[in-house]
């Protein structure tokens, strides 16, 4: 069952075209300049065919806690797991949603100047104007009271958020929502992942945020855990009404 973290329909984009795209697990929702769900569920289909590929030939890369070393062939989007995965000390596939995102929102850029993927909490987007992302935070008191504006940088950016508290994702801490913010959604999921691990208590915060303004790649972090929030980096914050 799907349980969205930071983003699934907060509001539709004025001008964009807001439509789905599933495939077994992977459940995505999508918005762009037209409805390219054909597009986008090849590009799933593809993305997830390379994925299990690379994982019958090597079972660890889908099992591993801890980063691997890629084993020649390697595709484009299992490697950018692999070097997420190796920056942010976790295993491969806590990158996985935010890659797949990723790979299905440049796909859709060959079609669509702009362009939102959520999956699972982990978005990819390129957008021609700033826009707010609220974060989902569980029972936080601070759940969608906190969003983050995303400035137009001329570029696709992603913004990934993992959790403790909420969801089915596997998190060995109890941040009710760690989001990280960089240009490589796979990174950022991966950094989301082993920040959300370090968070346990509200005294944790500190911390697991040194650790990940240290993780090279990494443009902006916010972590909430039950009343308490700590952010670093080139954000800017915005209370929701």
């Amino acid at each position: 069952m799907f349980q969205n973290r930071t983003y699934r329909s907060l509001s539709n984009r004025k001008g964009l075209v807001a439509f789905g795209a599933t495939v077994k697990e992977t459940n995505l929702h999508i918005q762009a300049q037209s409805d390219l769900e054909d597009t986008a569920v090849r590009a799933v289909l593809k993305a997830r065919e390379m994925i299990e590929s690379y994982g019958r030939i090597d079972p660890s890369f889908l099992t591993s806690l801890a980063p691997v070393k890629g084993k020649f062939p390697t595709p484009d989007i299992v490697i950018s797991m692999i070097e997420a995965a190796t920056l942010a000390n976790v295993g491969p596939m806590a990158a996985v949603a935010g890659a797949v995102a990723e790979f299905t929102g440049r796909k859709l850029l060959e079609a669509t100047n702009e362009v939102i993927v959520e999956n699972g909490g982990d978005i990819f987007m390129k957008l021609d104007t700033d826009a707010v992302f609220g974060i989902h935070a569980g029972n936080s008191v601070l759940s969608m009271k906190t969003g983050v504006r995303i400035q137009n940088q001329g570029h696709p950016i992603a913004l990934c958020t993992s959790s403790g508290t909420l969801g089915h994702s596997k998190s060995f801490g109890r941040a009710d929502a760690a989001t990280v913010v960089a240009s490589s959604c796979a990174l950022a999921d991966a950094a989301a992942t082993a920040l959300g691990n370090r968070v346990n208590t509200e005294s944790d915060i500190e911390a697991a945020i040194e650790q990940g303004a240290a993780i090279p790649g990494i443009q902006g972090i916010i972590i909430i855990k039950g009343k308490s929030m700590g952010a670093w980096g080139d954000l800017e914050l915005v209370r929701l009404s």
